[in-house]
């Protein structure tokens, strides 16, 4: 019984296919350069709007701008912004994730009587988000807590301690 085939060996080499008259050209060298590859739909749209200069996306990983390989990253961490202690209420950043209310209760008792501690969390999973609010019970001992905590390590980082903007002012911006 014969098989009909369409002229090709059923067997593959490990590298994939291969052209045809490709089998007299050693591995190593590379094939004839040829035309640039047709370009996409998208990338037609975003030449259009870039003027012909490839964005981001059409550079090889290597010229990607990071923060590992000496290119500027696209966008630099912000700087906490001091906020004036008026209210017994304040702000906590650069807060380790493992960091819990009676960790920061516990912390800022030693300074103060505090009334309440609150680490902000994702609603989806009840991670911490890396921020909290505690609530001292006086403005002197908010002020107080700012400046003996402050830059303060705590669980492997260096607290941001500040007083919390009020809704009046986050409103305003």
């Amino acid at each position: 019984m014969t098989s009909q085939s369409s002229g090709r060996n059923g067997r593959r080499s490990r590298g994939g296919s291969r052209r045809r008259g490709d089998h007299n050209r050693p591995r190593h060298q590379s094939a004839p350069s040829r035309a640039p590859a047709k370009q996409s739909f998208w990338q037609k749209i975003t030449a259009f709007f870039t003027g012909g200069k490839p964005g981001p996306a059409s550079r090889p990983v290597s010229q990607q701008p990071t923060r590992n390989n000496g290119f500027e990253p696209s966008r630099s961490p912000r700087k906490p912004e001091s906020v004036e202690v008026t209210t017994p209420r304040l702000y906590v950043g650069n807060l380790s994730f493992d960091a819990t209310e009676s960790d920061l209760f516990e912390l800022f008792n030693g300074v103060g009587a505090v009334q309440n501690a609150e680490v902000v969390t994702y609603k989806h999973n009840q991670r911490s988000k890396g921020f909290a609010f505690v609530q001292m019970l006086t403005v002197d001992e908010a002020k107080r807590a700012v400046q003996e905590l402050h830059d303060k390590e705590f669980l492997g980082r260096k607290l941001v301690v500040s007083g919390a903007k009020s809704s009046e002012h986050h409103s305003a911006n």
